[in-house]
């Protein structure tokens, strides 16, 4: 009877550390599969940016900054799951781009800002998004300050090109359909975000100059058609007089 009682405790007990392992396999397995899932959501947003749809102005040192955020992640997926032949060409392919550098370049300071719509909020967004990740990877440790400031300051320059030449751009169309008032505060608008930079280079100099110039002929046009418009009412006046019936005494 005692043996059989202690086979039945032994039993219990065999039971409940297998649960007690199967419990610590399901929670490894689920915390490896959400660590798969984050780095894979790394490699397909940077991905996203280094193929660029948006034309942001990536630099070459930027790509390779990209290009190693991608291999990072690919790394840690490999660590948590070895053995995968996918990730592992991934990781030979993604090294062989950083080492080549061979990527397709474009400049901040001579990028044409988009007209239409739709291709400027995707610009807008793209230049969020690698900005974000630049951040990022400065925090890291994994870009150096120098670096990092380099890359920040001609995505912000570009930034602040499209915010002044969009307003004035929407200036420029209100002013020629005769909408002066509109097209003073877009001038006001570009002018002021211009003025509350507290550095100064050639584009903020001549962007200055040229929203300077545009409200001052506005000024100009709005005192005229004022002028106009006083003599007309002038002359209205004088006719009206005119023709008003005579007082009867």
């Amino acid at each position: 009877m005692a043996i059989i009682i202690a086979l039945i405790i032994g039993l219990v007990i065999i039971a409940v550390i297998a649960n007690i392992l199967q419990q610590q396999k399901e929670k490894q397995d689920a915390e490896r599969r959400q660590e798969m899932v984050k780095y894979k959501t790394i490699v397909e947003d940077t991905e996203l940016i280094i193929a660029n749809d948006a034309n942001v102005p990536i630099t070459r040192n930027g790509f390779i900054i990209l290009h190693r955020r991608v291999l990072y992640a690919l790394k840690k997926m490999n660590s948590t799951t070895p053995g995968n032949k996918d990730i592992h060409a991934r990781i030979k392919d993604c090294t062989g781009k950083i080492e080549a550098s061979d990527f397709r370049v474009l400049d901040a300071a001579t990028l044409k800002i988009p007209e239409a719509e739709k291709p400027l909020i995707a610009l807008i967004q793209g230049i969020k998004k690698y900005r974000v990740i630049l951040r990022s990877e400065h925090t890291k440790g994994n870009l150096t300050a120098p670096a990092f400031m380099e890359e920040d300051k001609k995505i912000e320059l570009l930034q602040l090109r499209i915010n002044v030449e969009s307003q004035m751009r929407r200036g420029s169309k209100a002013k020629a359909n005769g909408m002066t008032g509109s097209a003073r505060q877009y001038y006001e608008k570009a002018l002021a975000t211009l003025n509350a930079q507290t550095y100064s280079n050639d584009y903020i100099a001549a962007a200055k100059q040229k929203a300077t110039k545009a409200l001052a002929d506005i000024a100009s046009q709005m005192s005229a058609a004022r002028s106009v418009k006083e003599e007309t009412d002038e002359d209205g006046d004088n006719l009206d007089a005119l023709f008003a019936p005579k007082k009867k005494w």
